[in-house]
């Protein structure tokens, strides 16, 4: 197995228990680069579930999405650096200064109390959101548009990078002049699964190609009969479409 294509794989453990949570990070540690907790097991569960994972190896990228006022996010945000995680998210509808404050609030704690400093991100517009959506809630720009000038005041915040749709994927690297900033791309289903809620999806494979740093699958895997063999098979579709050898 390529580790360069397993980090880039985010199994989703989108779990109503602490006990299924641990039962799938057992299963699947060697065929994912990180695990997402959301906001269903982060409630059900807590901090210490996040905790445990990283005590134990593992990853976290924390999904909770922040969207408060500034001084507020800036308080969470202080709170994931030091649970451990690898990654966490605010919403770049927060606006400027919510994200300002929150890159700020993550470099002093980070700094101040020496801790590897996770990476943060931005959502832009959920994948399970479609141009009728922002109609409804008086956005008139275009999805594409949208997407785009979100991650370009993410960038200006001083934000490591964005979640958004693989179908976004190449205008915000048009868009955005760092290098090293990051997309991370649920909306991803293998041919074969059902699309559920989401509407701008791909496949794992189409999301490497359109430039994915990392892609989130969960009920493809979780809900398979064999998660690991799921995993495996997402796998082995991601490094077909990156050319390395099986």
């Amino acid at each position: 197995m390529s580790d360069s294509v397993k980090e880039k794989l985010i199994v989703a453990l989108d779990v109503e228990t602490a006990r299924e949570a641990r039962e799938f990070f057992a299963m699947l540690g060697e065929h994912a680069g990180m695990f997402k907790i959301g906001s269903q097991l982060f409630t059900s569960a807590g901090p210490e579930l996040a905790r445990e994972i990283v005590g134990a190896g593992g990853r976290i990228f924390l999904d909770l999405k922040f969207h408060d006022i500034p001084n507020t996010v800036a308080a969470a945000c202080r709170e994931a650096a030091r649970l451990g995680v690898s990654i966490f998210n605010v919403h770049a509808a927060g606006g400027g200064e919510m994200m300002r404050r929150a890159v700020e609030a993550l470099n002093e704690t980070a700094a101040r109390e020496s801790l590897a400093r996770p990476r943060l991100i931005a959502v832009t517009v959920l994948t399970s959101a479609d141009a009728n959506l922002l109609n409804e809630i008086g956005i008139q720009s275009s999805l594409r548009e949208q997407v785009v000038a979100l991650a370009r005041l993410a960038e200006r915040c001083g934000i490591d990078g964005v979640v958004a749709s693989p179908h976004e994927i190449a205008p915000i690297r048009a868009a955005v002049e760092r290098k090293d900033f990051i997309i991370v791309t649920p909306g991803v289903r293998p041919a074969r699964a059902a699309r559920d809620d989401q509407k701008r999806v791909m496949t794992p494979a189409e999301a490497i190609r359109a430039g994915a740093d990392y892609i989130v699958v969960g009920r493809a895997i979780l809900n398979a009969p064999d998660p690991a063999r799921a995993a495996q098979e997402i796998l082995a579709e991601m490094r077909k479409a990156e050319g390395i050898g099986q």
